[in-house]
């Protein structure tokens, strides 16, 4: 092998290798997708079967009442964040010299988007369950975790670097340690709130990895530089994205909110059954596109030609990868739930094979959202996903009553579509992605273009 060749590459087939070889960057983009893709396969490993015991011990009365308050803090998860992710790894990208601005302006930012996320999260559910003290404890001590969030800064700068596998480190040597935490208390017969307690620790523990291990590999805290001046360009361009942020996570996860506050906690522990399950799968295209990002900067560079056959390779794929998961998932879901969660969640399966529907364009979302960033238009990605919230909102008002969970299913995957897809049709500028989604469409097409 040539001496460019790394050492992971022996574990690939021959003919793998000599495509492979001496291509550094390609090597380099495999492997962080391969870290990205390990840290959520063992989360869905170890996780996802700890989770199923947690929910299996909790009952769907509890276990809607642990997901309704995750819901209700993760709505305000785009304010702690202030969508500032793919900008930082952005400027990191295109302006190496300037990370030590970068990283210490977002670190502040991030601490105030925290505080303040914090303190509507205790405001809000106040108004809205003021009799509810169980969930108001609960929600309390998940909300603090917004603030936690000021430590991510870490994490995109050794995504700008492809060198994931640091932050895979420390997250699941933490994560690994929590679940255990909980399988002991389960045995121990735990009450609820014991397990929200474990939730906050693990965002706390996991926000100290981070600032350890980054300091381990040499990065300074106290070299960081936060600027008045580099705040006000961050936010100049994150703006859009905290608002198409709040958007996401309304059409993302209103539909848990409004079936419990319409339904009932009950109701939110059957859906959220089916949704765990369709969504364990959305590590896939957040793992591919995070780690192909970097290089779609670059092609951009090179010309328009370059850029736009990566953007349709890489909606060919997405909608492959959304097709392997959904249509052997519509079929077997009924015995998937009753397999993972047990009797009592059974009547998740039915809501399992419509939701699962909206990976397809979730995958597809998640790709064209980078175009979004690489072409510096994030207002266009709060336009859409503003639409695809306000339609999910009025379909839930609706579809939930006359459906129950089955109609926020379809509220879902409905608005989705809306989002990710039909929007594009409605702007110039994004007409020739949706000819590109298209054009994805076409399965045999998009299986020969990736060969």
């Amino acid at each position: 092998m040539k001496a460019h060749t790394k050492p992971w590459m022996r574990l690939l087939p021959g003919f793998v290798q000599r495509r492979l070889e001496g291509r550094d960057n390609l090597q380099n983009i495999l492997a962080n997708i391969g870290w990205l893709s390990a840290d959520r396969i063992l989360r869905m490993g170890v996780g996802f079967f700890v989770g199923l015991w947690v929910a299996r011990y909790l009952g769907p009365e509890q276990f809607g009442l642990l997901n309704f308050a995750m819901a209700f803090v993760a709505l305000f998860g785009a304010v702690a964040t202030l969508g500032l992710r793919d900008i930082v790894v952005r400027d990191m990208v295109r302006e190496p010299a300037r990370a030590a601005q970068t990283l210490g302006t977002s670190f502040v930012l991030q601490l105030a988007g925290g505080l303040v996320a914090f303190l509507l999260v205790i405001g809000t559910v106040s108004y809205l369950r003021p009799d509810d003290t169980l969930a108001k404890a609960i929600i309390a001590i998940l909300g603090f975790t917004l603030i936690l969030k000021a430590s991510e800064p870490v994490k995109y700068w050794f995504e700008s670097q492809v060198q994931s596998k640091y932050t895979v480190w420390a997250e699941n040597g933490i994560f690994l340690i929590i679940a255990a935490i909980e399988v002991g208390m389960i045995l121990a017969g735990a009450p609820l709130i014991a397990f929200v307690w474990a939730a906050f620790a693990q965002a706390a523990g996991i926000a100290l990895a981070l600032l350890t291990i980054y300091a381990w590999k040499g990065g300074r805290l106290a070299a960081w530089q936060p600027t008045l001046t580099r705040a006000k360009a961050l936010l100049g361009d994150s703006w859009p994205l905290i608002l198409s942020g709040l958007a996401v996570m309304v059409y993302l996860r209103i539909d848990q909110l409004m079936l419990g506050q319409m339904v009932g906690d009950e109701a939110v522990g059957i859906y959220s059954a089916a949704v765990r399950i369709s969504e364990v799968w959305y590590f896939i295209p957040m793992a591919v596109v995070a780690s192909v990002f970097p290089a779609i900067i670059e092609a951009k560079k090179q010309g328009e030609t370059l850029y736009n056959q990566r953007f349709q390779k890489l909606y060919d794929l997405m909608v492959l990868l959304a097709l392997v998961v959904a249509l052997p998932m519509t079929f077997l879901s009924d015995w998937v739930v009753v397999l993972l969660f047990g009797q009592p969640y059974a009547s998740a399966g039915p809501v399992l094979a419509i939701h699962i529907w909206a990976a397809l364009f979730v995958f597809l979302g998640v790709a064209s959202s980078k175009w979004i960033i690489a072409e510096n238009r994030q207002i266009l990605n709060f336009q859409r996903t503003l639409l695809g919230a306000v339609v999910n909102v009025v379909l839930n008002f609706f579809l939930i009553p006359a459906l129950g969970i089955f109609g926020a299913a379809y509220a879902t995957v409905i608005s989705q579509a809306t989002a990710a897809f039909i929007f594009d049709v409605m702007r110039k500028e994004t007409r020739p992605m949706f000819i590109m989604k298209l054009r994805s469409m076409n399965v045999v097409r998009s299986a020969r273009s990736l060969v």
